[in-house]
């Protein structure tokens, strides 16, 4: 794996990725010598965790850490936590934007060039889904369908659903039902036998989406190296070329072309003789077919960022576009997304390219990035709260799992961080929150590097711990 970016939605078993969705927030109960099991559903705002997965998920805890105080615990001391952090930062002259917030009052505790804007890497997730859960809202689902087409062919029209797939349904997977092609396909042939068709054209709508399908400044080694496919409203299996080998990464280069032929096959397996036609525009008002949804956005938000998946969170801005009524660009989708952010009071700090921080141009603040994680984490926004859930958890899980927090001087934040991650060449970044030893919750925000040499994530780790444990 590079270290050059952060590798979004590629680890072994998607499905496993999506166990973990709903654990929520921060408490550790020592068992034994040093186990702990993450408490499930703190009193506040954190949605329950599917069924089984407490049973079967430790982390490891070098300290007993207290339950949250239910009247929101004692607010750190500025002074007190800026001398343990300034202490680990190195000084003003390191490479390290930082900040931590007070998440009950908004208070500033310790900024180090806190309202100096960073390239955020995938940080940028945080942004795109705050925005898509405002806007589209944590229910909405994204619809693929086929409908009659001109000349007695069918339409496959993507809706913009990276999610869809052509696998099989496995028990395990642990997350809501993809929607399945096969599925799709099934509905389909019953309803074209029905009428007497045994034989037709697929042609594909791809429609959704205008524009490039690459972002200002992604580098072009992205799309040949599988970081993610061309950013299309039509596409099956996230444009995997092997879907079923997670160790393979290479993607397709026209999604919707290769969906339609896809389809075409699975029509043919299920009785109605198909090929692949062309690219087109379905007619308003055309006959359905058959049509199958993707999970419901929240789900869709925890995996993107558990996972730190490109393609989902590309997907995700997108969707704000369309829902504002903006054509569902790179440009409009990042357009989108402030336009979100400032009815939502935090879009100060924030400029983007893209939904998923792949782009370099990319900066937000530190501050930005700790006001967006607060806002989510406030219980008067409840329909935020798949942003919190979705975070990977310290030493466990997502892009947080070991080798991270398994060292002594960040091992006491295992389990009780909640952070996204952001990795491009030269920048690391962490933002997310965690109640501190008295119980208090914080948010935080650490950036560090400048694209130009090597920068340690461990660091902004301990940055974390030192935050988790203070008891100031």
């Amino acid at each position: 794996m590079s270290a050059e970016w952060e590798r979004g939605g590629h680890v072994p078993a998607r499905g496993r990725a999506l166990a973990v969705l709903s654990l929520s927030l921060l408490n550790v109960f020592v068992v034994g010598a040093g186990l702990a099991v993450v408490k499930l559903t703190p009193d506040r705002h954190l949605s329950p965790q599917p069924p089984g997965v407490a049973a079967r998920d430790l982390v490891r805890s070098s300290a007993r850490i207290p339950a949250a105080d239910p009247a929101g615990g004692r607010a750190p001391n500025p002074q007190a936590l800026s001398g343990r952090l300034a202490a680990l930062v190195g000084g003003p002259k390191a490479k390290i934007n930082a900040v931590v917030v007070d998440a009950e009052t908004g208070r500033t505790l310790f900024a180090q060039r806190a309202d100096q804007p960073a390239t955020p890497a995938s940080t940028t997730k945080l942004a795109t889904t705050v925005a898509a859960l405002a806007t589209v809202g944590p229910s909405h689902r994204i619809t693929t369908q086929v409908v009659r087409g001109s000349g007695g062919g069918i339409v496959l029209v993507g809706g913009g659903d990276p999610t869809l797939t052509a696998l099989p349904a496995r028990a395990d997977e642990g997350h809501p039902p993809y929607a399945s092609l096969l599925d799709l396909a099934k509905q389909t042939a019953t309803a074209l036998k029905a009428s007497g068709v045994t034989r037709v054209r697929v042609d594909y709508d791809a429609s959704a989406y205008q524009g490039p399908r690459t972002a200002a400044g992604w580098k072009p080694n992205y799309l040949p190296e599988g970081e993610l496919a061309p950013v299309t409203a039509l596409t099956v299996d996230e444009g995997r070329v092997s879907p079923a080998d997670p160790t393979k990464r290479a993607r397709v280069s026209d999604p919707p072309a290769a969906a339609a032929s896809i389809f075409a096959s699975l029509l043919t397996r299920n009785g109605v003789a198909a090929k692949a036609g062309r690219r087109t525009v379905a007619q308003k008002g055309a006959a359905r077919l058959g049509a199958v949804q993707s999970p419901p956005l929240s789900a869709l938000i925890e995996h993107l960022l558990t996972e730190s998946d490109n393609d989902v969170a590309e997907a995700v801005a997108r969707q704000v576009a369309m829902k504002l009524g903006r054509p569902a660009t790179f440009v409009d989708g990042a357009q989108a997304v402030r336009q979100t952010l400032a009815k939502l009071g935090v879009t100060q700090g924030v400029s983007v390219n893209d939904g998923s921080g792949l782009s370099p141009r990319n900066r937000i603040t530190p501050l930005a990035l700790a006001r967006i994680v607060a806002l989510a984490a406030n219980p008067t926004h409840p329909q935020l709260r798949s942003v919190i859930t979705g975070l990977p958890i310290a030493g466990f899980s997502g892009t947080l799992r070991p080798p991270r927090y398994t060292i002594a001087t960040s091992q006491a934040a295992a389990g009780v961080v909640r952070a996204k991650t952001g990795t491009l060449a030269g920048v690391s970044t962490l933002a997310g929150l965690t109640y501190d030893s008295d119980g208090r919750l914080l948010t935080f925000a650490f950036m560090a590097g400048d694209g130009k040499g090597p920068v340690d994530p461990g660091k902004l780790d301990q940055l974390a711990a030192a935050v988790a444990t203070c008891g100031c």
